[in-house]
């Protein structure tokens, strides 16, 4: 170690790194394949792109990339707010909703705080909590889920953060809407319950923790979305959170000016609009996922029933059975750095993306 490594951030010696789904250009290029003929169910992106009237928002807003953006995004808050019956006061912009979660960290994380979380969570949380120095307690999932009441008794006085996704990621396991309340309930005001709806949308009969946040019963939550799933602009990083206003103000202390670029605010603010767009994509997953579910049934294939966009599938040896089908034009998601070796994610795509995938995992799993 050089006499200047050794001065950096103790903190990232033990960092998580997070490891995205690979690239199809990637894939590409090391097993000599068309990229035209790959397709990724890696990332639980939409299937079905961005919308059209996002495009071509954003067509016309190329035109302005001279011009720095609104550093408030004041169009497309008011517009958000509009939409969710909260004060633009009420939302923070992030590039990603992983931003927001970083902004947490920023105002709730340090050394000798606490965060609880559940097993299996989304890995960013583990990344936060060790990026700011914080002890992360890890609760054992119950069925893949969240274990609430185990949750609930992990929280100390030392508790600063508790996080619940919700439906969670890699699992796709929803929490019911009794349990998020019984959680919300069993929490001190002075801890800071961060819930992630990044796939919320694709619920039928979610939890509306909102007009908690717009009576101001909340003021210890924050929920966090994002533009990157059901609308179709995971390529834009856009994602917001919702809480009350000292909260947001605290945030935004934190935010980077222009952290949202103007191609960003523009698509997003389209996006909204186009309800056909996220209802072809609800429908679409909705069908999809009940593919998935109904063949791993048939073949015998445990799995998780999922919430969210995509299913989370045991194969025996998961790398393995990943290198297979990217070696066939096929990219998902191997779960061994979440402690899940022997699964795979696969992303919900188009009926005959589904199928193809399904196929050729047949074929690799069809016993020699």
């Amino acid at each position: 170690m050089s006499a200047f490594t050794s001065r950096l951030n103790p903190y990232l010696a033990s960092l998580p790194v997070y490891v995205p789904g690979r690239p199809i250009e990637e894939v590409a290029r090391e097993h000599g394949l068309d990229p035209s003929s790959i397709i990724k169910l890696a990332s639980n992106e939409n299937p079905f792109g961005p919308s059209p009237k996002a495009v071509a928002a954003m067509e016309q807003a190329a035109r302005q990339f001279h011009l720095y953006p609104d550093g408030s995004a004041t169009l497309l808050k008011r517009r958000l707010a509009s939409v969710l019956g909260v004060d633009p006061t009420n939302l923070i912009l992030g590039n990603g909703s992983n931003e927001i979660l970083e902004f947490v960290g920023h105002i709730a994380m340090r050394p000798g705080v606490e965060i609880v979380a559940s097993e299996f969570c989304f890995a960013v949380y583990p990344i936060v909590a060790a990026l700011f120095g914080a002890k992360l307690v890890t609760v054992p999932s119950k069925g893949f889920g969240a274990d609430i009441p185990g949750l609930i008794a992990a929280i100390t006085p030392a508790t600063g953060v508790v996080f619940l996704a919700n439906p969670n990621n890699p699992t796709g396991t929803r929490t019911s809407a009794e349990d998020v309340r019984r959680l919300l309930d069993a929490v001190s005001p002075e801890v800071l319950v961060v819930m992630d709806e990044a796939y919320i949308e694709f619920l039928d009969n979610p939890v509306d923790l909102v007009p908690e946040v717009r009576s101001g019963a909340r003021p210890n939550l924050v929920l966090c979305r994002t533009f990157s799933k059901i609308y179709g602009l995971a390529g834009l990083r856009l994602g917001y959170g919702i809480a009350g206003k000292e909260l947001v103000a605290a945030m935004e202390k934190a935010r980077q000016p222009f952290n949202v670029n103007s191609i960003a605010q523009a698509g997003a603010l389209a996006a909204l609009d186009d309800t056909e767009h996220m209802d072809r994509t609800r429908a679409n997953n909705r069908v999809g996922v009940a593919y998935y579910e109904s063949a791993f049934a048939k073949l015998g294939l445990r799995f998780i029933p999922s919430s969210a966009n995509f299913v989370l599938v045991e194969v025996g040896d998961g790398s393995k059975v990943f290198a297979e089908l990217q070696r066939r034009g096929v990219i998902t998601r191997p779960m061994g750095s979440y402690g899940l070796p022997q699964w795979l994610r696969i992303s919900v795509g188009t009926p005959a993306e589904n199928a193809r995938c399904l196929t050729q995992l047949v074929e690799i799993l069809r016993p020699a």
